[in-house]
């Protein structure tokens, strides 16, 4: 599916829609880009309108003739859809079970239950990294703060002791380990090899989310000394259930998906034949669509079944989950499609040849543009697509180890300085009942943390590779 996509993507490129010079379509990025910041944060526009007419802009300023402008947005939302729809959709399928069926609060439970002291934050950001596993940010988010607000009142804890290494388990996981949307989406774009990239992601990930989470949370702690606010503190979910799942059995329905994609990689990597029956059979359960849909599927025994949900609860349950992400499926599709836009105004030659000037490597390259775009956004999403598309070019003459590192650098610099044009930023804003100055110097800082030390093992492991 990636590489077929991908195929698609360079074929309808291969023509530019308009013949502008380098210095033109610069402009044209810049006001594009404008555009979107000024429709989402003055007009408060939703995101997918802003994308929406962002693209028409871009293709305007670039003297881009306006139907092949069109041509270029639908056929990009088409294919990003396309390739990342179903994912996004099982993913979050896979979600509503955790938190319906208790297995959430049972992972939760257990791992408090041995954990106190010093180790709490350890424990915290161990949590949220494999709850953040299967869910989108937001959902991560609104299902981990209240326990986070719990611990933290019930332990005596400062907030953002417990609260830094909770946040930041679920930011990494969103911007760097597929199947979250942006990687994913990075992954179709740049034609990369998801098992190589999820293998590559979780090296990161581990020293990430230690220096940014339990490491950070010490200063963090000390800058903001504050406690859970009352008013936050919500029911715990699920308590309306007789019974839950088991701690073996959820958390081995959260890991299947990613068990079968890195058991694909390492097929691949060591088999590294096409022919080869074993290899044949692992890259169908590894590719992400059927590793998901397992996942789905089994755990609508391992965790509905096992908290007593009837044949029509799991029907709503499925129901319920799919309503909440047509929103990220529109802005997802649209910022493909803003992507293709760039890509067939010819703005990818564009930054290649920027960059053989510059002598800046691909690496670093894909990580400023995407800090650029996260900075001008709010939208790590957003940023992750804009800048693959930007980058596409570079992953041409890259091996498939710094394709992927590739894909996990724009991921990386996705993340940089969260602020006011996040919606994430006003979330965690409002839940810990901070103002302004202190989300900055704890949510915002450590965004930027998880950012550039990420790019640093990125470029630490470009070497070695």
């Amino acid at each position: 599916m990636t590489s077929l996509s991908v195929e698609m993507l360079a074929a309808d490129a291969v023509e530019p829609i308009t013949s502008a010079g380098n210095a033109q379509l610069g402009i044209a990025v810049l006001a594009g880009i404008a555009v979107i910041v000024l429709l989402i944060t003055k007009l408060k526009m939703h995101a997918f309108l802003a994308l929406t007419i962002g693209s028409l802009a871009l293709g305007s300023f670039a003297g881009a003739n306006p139907a092949k402008t069109i041509t270029s947005f639908t056929a990009g939302l088409g294919s990003t859809v396309a390739g990342v729809g179903v994912l996004i959709a099982l993913g979050a399928i896979l979600g509503k079970l955790l938190a319906d069926s208790g297995g959430a609060d049972q992972i939760v439970d257990t791992i408090l239950a041995k954990a106190s002291g010093r180790a709490m934050p350890w424990a915290m950001v161990l949590i949220a990294s494999i709850i953040g596993l299967p869910l989108f940010f937001e959902v991560g988010i609104v299902l981990m703060i209240p326990v986070v607000l719990l611990v933290a009142k019930r332990g005596n804890y400062s907030l953002m002791r417990i609260g830094i290494p909770a946040l930041a388990g679920l930011s990494v996981m969103h911007g760097l380990i597929p199947p979250h949307p942006g990687p994913l989406v990075a992954i179709d774009a740049l034609g990369a090899n998801l098992g190589v990239t999820l293998a590559l992601g979780v090296l990161v990930a581990i020293p990430t989310v230690i220096i940014a989470g339990p490491v950070f949370s010490r200063y963090a702690a000390r800058w903001v000394d504050i406690e859970a606010p009352e008013k936050m503190i919500p029911q715990r979910p699920s308590e309306d259930l007789d019974r839950r799942p088991s701690f073996g059995a959820t958390l081995a329905t959260i890991l299947l998906p990613v068990v079968l994609m890195l058991v694909k990689a390492l097929v691949d990597i060591v088999v590294d034949d096409p022919e080869n029956h074993v290899q044949r059979v692992t890259d169908v359960i590894g590719s992400p669509l059927i590793a998901l849909l397992a996942a789905v599927i089994v755990g609508m025994f391992t965790l509905g079944r096992a908290a007593g949900f009837t044949k029509g609860r799991l029907s709503s349950t499925v129901e319920k989950s799919l309503a909440p992400i047509a929103g990220i499926l529109l802005i997802v599709g649209a910022g493909g499609g803003f992507k293709q836009t760039l890509i067939d105004a010819g703005v990818g030659q564009m930054i290649l040849d920027f960059s053989e000037n510059w002598s800046i490597p691909a690496l670093l390259l894909g990580w400023l543009i995407a800090v650029a775009i996260r900075l001008a956004t709010g939208s790590a999403t957003v940023a992750t697509i804009s800048a693959a598309g930007l980058v596409a070019p570079l992953a041409a003459d890259l091996s498939a180890s710094h394709v992927a590192l590739l894909v996990l650098a724009v991921g990386a610099g996705s993340l940089f300085f969260s602020h006011v044009n996040d919606a994430g930023f006003w979330l965690v804003k409002e839940y810990f009942g901070m103002d302004v100055p202190q989300t900055v110097k704890t949510w915002s800082v450590m965004e930027t943390i998880i950012s550039v030390v990420a790019l640093v093992f990125i470029l630490l492991l470009s070497l070695v590779l």
